[in-house]
């Protein structure tokens, strides 16, 4: 089928909401929609367009929406908050058990450090470590390296390589190590290696979407992480069940890590005041149960004063 919709003017985009039944300001609409795309917003007024149809729900008003896209960026921002800190742990955690185990070298010498049984993936990962040493070689402690023991080695020692790397390198490091290595590091997450890894599968492709200003409110997620049995740990099934294809089940398992990494943290508190700030937001989107602050790993951490 051949593509036919013809480009539209900010003014025409607005006169197309206007004729579809949306209500709103017309200054203040042509204003937004020149600096965030229409397309992009359309995300947010999906689920106010009448079943079957393009045209809105009677009430849609263009400020609502609005609200959602605000309240997504907001989100967003408080997700890569987290990230941070858990990615910074990771960091650390992983490049000193390789470190203390293997010596500074062992991960680029040894094959049984790094995908032992997959030599295809050992190359790969290594391919993407190399790139990502090129792309920050003009760092000051690269350069010092190269000039000063370069004739030796060609890769720098574990605890470097380990902040160089990607997020996506790290999560593939992680897979890569021995299971020992695993899990020791999941352990500081509280959490069993094979559910850890399943975890920062999820960060990763959460962050991806943050990174490039993606919309978390009201996706599902094609990667769904894996949580501790209810005979391991009840934390994640009752009195709440922590959903696993919206955002708050990430968001439960980077409290869950903060809560571990980071005692006294008070990220929770800035979730569940972005939550009250937003009263209007339906939290079904992301997968929020209304009772979520019941949830064990919720309630510890809104405890901290």
């Amino acid at each position: 089928m051949k593509f036919t919709k013809p480009a539209l003017t900010i003014d025409d985009q607005v006169d197309l909401l206007f004729a579809r039944g949306m209500t709103g300001h017309r200054e203040r609409m042509l204003r937004r929609l020149r600096h965030v795309n229409y397309y992009r917003l359309s995300a947010y007024w999906h689920t106010f367009r009448a079943p079957g149809s393009e045209s809105f729900l009677d009430g849609t008003d263009f400020e609502e929406v609005w609200g959602r896209y605000v309240f997504d960026r907001q989100l967003r921002l408080l997700v890569m908050n987290a990230l941070e800190r858990v990615e910074v742990s990771l960091r650390a955690r992983l490049a000193c058990e390789h470190a203390t185990r293997f010596g500074p070298f062992g991960y680029a010498c040894d094959p049984k450090t790094i995908f032992e049984h997959d030599s295809f993936k050992r190359a790969e990962f290594f391919q993407r470590l190399d790139k990502d040493l090129t792309q920050s070689g003009r760092e000051p402690f690269l350069q010092h390296f190269k000039e000063k023991y370069g004739d030796q080695h060609d890769r720098p020692p574990v605890w470097v390589a380990a902040e160089v790397l990607s997020f996506g390198g790290l999560v593939s490091m992680f897979r890569g190590s021995p299971n020992a290595v695993q899990k020791e590091v999941a352990k500081d997450f509280g959490a069993p290696a094979v559910v850890f890894e399943s975890w920062l599968l999820v960060l990763n492709a959460v962050r991806n979407v943050c990174a490039h200003h993606g919309r978390l409110w009201n996706r599902t997620l094609g990667l769904q992480p894996k949580f501790p049995r209810i005979d391991v740990n009840k934390d994640w099934h009752t009195p709440v069940s922590v959903g696993k294809d919206k955002a708050f089940g990430t968001l439960t398992i980077l409290a869950h890590c903060l809560g571990v990494t980071s005692p006294g943290t008070q990220w929770a508190h800035r979730l569940a005041s972005l939550l009250d700030s937003h009263p209007n937001i339906p939290k079904r989107y992301l997968g929020i149960p209304e009772n979520w602050r019941e949830c064990p790993i919720w309630a510890r951490l809104l405890a901290n004063e």
